[in-house]
């Protein structure tokens, strides 16, 4: 995948594949690259040059078929804040096509799994940070997607609540979700199934968590990171 904004190239020929009910992560700084492509490849950017492909769909040739195959939960809280939280599941349950029939059946069992039931008549918008992030994340999963794009999803939450978001992902992906998601945290690379560091708009290695450190010989993601990021401007004559 290349998108180019003018003469500006944000991800020059990046390419990987997720495999079925893996975590994979897109690693890098703000500005690297991650993002535009996450969007290319959830069907919010139309890419320059190149195809992305969900569950064998693609998402210039049958976008609407993609798309129905994912769940996507932005960085920032996207809900409706004038709506309660069961207000939010039920409309979202509306916008990916469950039946009215069900509705119910499923905002009450997803809201069940996530701890919801108690915030029902809570305005989102009065909601602690950390239940936001779960409302974010029931709504993303309301029509039981087989894929889930998380873009940023755990920016600007504390410690404490980024590991409870992980057990819910790690959770998801025992059960068969795939998931993509984006980060800047280092630490949370380690949470993933393999990993594509992103730098200046390229994919400078994909692997494991483990393999990745391997490779540059460093006992953590971040050490890792910077050997690879310097190995590449080695390369490049940027150093």
């Amino acid at each position: 995948l290349t998108k180019r904004f003018g003469d500006f190239t944000a991800t020059d020929q990046v390419s990987f594949a997720v495999q079925r009910g893996e975590i994979f992560g897109l690693l890098g700084p703000n500005g690297a690259g991650k993002s535009t492509t996450f969007k290319m490849e959830c069907g919010l950017l139309k890419p320059t040059a190149g195809q992305a492909l969900v569950m064998g769909y693609s998402l210039k040739q049958s976008p609407s078929q993609a798309r129905q195959q994912l769940g996507y939960m932005a960085q920032k809280f996207s809900l409706y804040g004038n709506m309660t939280v069961r207000e939010n599941l039920e409309f979202f349950a509306g916008i990916y096509g469950i039946p009215l029939a069900k509705i119910k059946e499923r905002v009450d069992s997803i809201a069940s799994y996530f701890g919801l039931t108690v915030y029902f008549d809570q305005l989102s918008e009065k909601l602690p940070l950390g239940i936001k992030q779960r409302l974010s994340l029931a709504c993303a999963l309301i029509h039981n997607p087989p894929i889930l794009f998380l873009d940023e999803a755990t920016s600007g939450v504390d410690v404490v609540t980024r590991k409870e978001f992980w057990c819910h992902l790690r959770a998801l992906a025992k059960k068969g979700v795939t998931i993509l998601i984006t980060t800047h945290f280092m630490d949370e690379a380690e949470y993933c199934d393999n990993i594509s560091l992103f730098y200046q708009g390229e994919t400078i290695a994909v692997g494991t968590p483990a393999a990745l450190k391997a490779q540059a010989a460093a006992a953590t993601m971040e050490e890792a990171f910077i050997t690879l990021i310097n190995r590449k401007d080695a390369e490049s004559g940027r150093l």
